[in-house]
């Protein structure tokens, strides 16, 4: 009998540690309410295609068993499946293993963070911690307990509006031109010479004259003459002589002018004389091209008389000593220029549009491109711009413009394959952003910030072009940055992820996009944000009315949480 009891005793001081160690881990799961968490943010926000969340807990004193460890596992549920965040594990004070020590009589508090990527299944989710209770070989799972809902995916309004870019056309319908001829004269003469209008120069303006009218295209808008004197005379005579020379120059055009019946403007409009004295510049210039023995010397001298007269003196001595200054410089400093002004007037636009599909070969690589921007009918251009490929080889605009209507006829692997085309002719800044935009709708954001980063010479465009692939990295502070100025839907959609409601209504409200479907659905939100129901139901309704799948979407928005059985859908 003493044995029988002996045993009896053993069985029950053996019941009794179990009944300890499981009461221990038992009380930990009958209160595991009083452990507090608080989660940031709340609902949970897709960014940068991840979920992030940041959690502060603490379990009180007194609570955890000193023997125990829970291991916690934030983890968001949803229909079909869940997406479990990183386990965090605990252990009491007398505990063995690494996890983080809570001391039985004080508790402890403890900070969370981790991160999951994104899956559309997430869209309707709760963040639920699972915690399983150990102690030994004893594993005693606690009931699952809802942190927050998630997962506000707003972001993903994002709308893929990257800019491409046109190569633009140098077109000048008016361009300004002159045509120009010296003559040259005599020693003390204002005679124009007939030898002198034999010189290639004259009678090249002199052909010019004659073919203005037949032209048709040919606007003459002015003359001038600058006529210049020898400095070898006297001051006083050679201002005189060089106002003759622009008198005599200007009297042989109006002459051309006159036997061809053109008329121009009148002496004080169309004529200007200028008379330049003596060309004591001219005279250093020629000398110092010119091949007379000890030149440098020559011109020292001459620099060394400010007396004016003084210096003519010496020039004429000069002359007589050294035959070239009296052969060669002199008389060439002896003359007037002449220049006519005149402006061509290019094709009309009718002319262009017909010639680009008759005769594209006869236009010029401007003409051609600009004739492109005559038309709104895409194809049209495309056929355009295809010829101006095929005729301008080597310029890069051609295969970039046909590169851009692909891209806006939605033929992106074709436009992809022009934007090269166009890159391998020239390096150009143009061409790389559109290359950036192919690139980040294929997917590939960071070898597409590359490219942008290269062709911010392209424009502003490029900027917002980053500004979409920060707002998909959940970068928001560089989005608003890269797209300031610019009062589109993705404009404020950046606003609104950063945070400025406020910002994001004035945005929208001056945007294009603001009377679109999607951009009621995004002023509900920003309506939402600042906690105008009105706002959040009128632009519902209207984004319904333009689209009505976007009633089931805003019945499982969780921006709307806060207008539950208030949107009036």
């Amino acid at each position: 009998m003493e044995k029988r009891h002996l045993k009896g005793m053993s069985l029950v001081i053996a019941a009794a540690v179990l009944l300890v160690g499981c009461n221990g881990l038992g009380k930990m799961k009958k209160y595991a309410e009083n452990v507090k968490y608080t989660v940031e943010p709340s609902p949970l926000i897709v960014q940068g295609d991840s979920v992030a969340v940041a959690i502060n807990g603490n379990f009180p004193g007194k609570y955890f068993a000193r023997k125990a460890q829970v291991e916690l596992t934030p983890t968001l549920t949803y229909a079909g499946g869940e997406t479990p965040y990183k386990m965090v594990g605990f252990q009491g004070d007398k505990a063995v293993g690494n996890y983080t020590v809570i001391p039985y009589e004080t508790g402890k508090a403890f900070s969370y963070s981790g991160k999951v990527a994104y899956t559309p299944a997430m869209s309707t989710s709760e963040l639920m911690v699972k915690i399983m209770g150990k102690q030994g070989k004893k594993e005693v799972p606690f009931e699952d307990f809802k942190l927050t809902d998630g997962v506000i995916t707003t972001p993903y309004l994002l709308l893929s509006d990257d800019k491409v870019l046109m190569a633009k056309d140098a077109f000048e319908r008016i361009t300004h031109h002159n045509e120009n001829a010296i003559i040259n004269y005599l020693v003390n003469s204002s005679v124009v010479r007939p030898s002198e209008l034999k010189e290639d120069d004259v009678k090249a303006l002199a052909a010019f004259v004659k073919g203005v009218t037949a032209a048709g295209n040919i606007s003459l808008t002015g003359a001038s003459f600058d006529a210049w004197a020898s400095p070898e005379g006297e001051l006083s005579k050679n201002e005189n002589l060089a106002s003759d020379r622009a008198k005599s120059a200007m009297s042989w055009l109006k002459a051309e002018l006159k036997r061809y019946k053109i008329k121009a403007d009148s002496l004080d409009t169309f004529y200007t004389l200028n008379p330049r004295g003596e060309d004591w510049d001219g005279f250093q210039r020629a000398m110092q091209a010119s091949n007379v023995p000890d030149k440098d010397l020559v011109l020292r001298v001459l620099q060394m008389y400010p007396d004016l007269t003084k210096r003519e003196e010496e020039i004429r001595n000069m002359a007589a000593t050294y035959k070239e200054i009296a052969e060669e410089i002199l008389p060439q400093l002896r003359r007037s220029e002449i220049r006519l002004n005149y402006d061509r007037v290019g094709k009309s636009d009718e002319q262009l549009i017909a010639m680009s599909k008759t005769t594209p070969d006869s236009l010029n690589v401007e003409e051609l491109l600009y004739s492109a921007t005559l038309t709104t009918d895409l194809n049209e251009q495309l056929r355009i711009y295809r010829e101006a490929s095929r005729i301008f080889p080597s310029d890069y605009r051609g295969p970039n413009n046909v590169g851009y209507v692909l891209y806006q006829q939605n033929k992106l692997a074709e436009a992809e394959i022009e934007f090269q085309k166009a890159s391998s002719i020239s390096d150009n800044p143009i061409s790389t952003n559109n290359l950036g935009a192919c690139t980040r709708l294929k997917g590939d954001r960071k070898k597409a910030m590359e490219l942008y980063r290269k062709a911010t010479a392209a424009g502003p465009e490029v900027k917002y072009n980053m500004g979409i692939i920060d707002i998909q990295n959940g970068d928001y502070g560089a989005a608003n940055s890269n797209m300031s100025g610019v009062n589109s839907f993705n404009a404020a959609l950046a606003k609104t992820l950063g945070g400025d409601a406020a910002g994001a209504q004035r945005i929208l409200e001056a945007s294009p996009d603001k009377d679109s479907a999607m951009g009621h659905y995004l002023m509900a939100i920003i309506g939402a944000r600042q906690n105008n129901g009105d706002m959040v139901r009128n632009h519902l309704g209207m984004a319904v009315q333009k689209d009505a799948s976007l009633r089931d979407k805003a019945m499982k928005d969780l921006e709307f949480r806060n207008f539950k059985g208030q949107l009036g859908l």
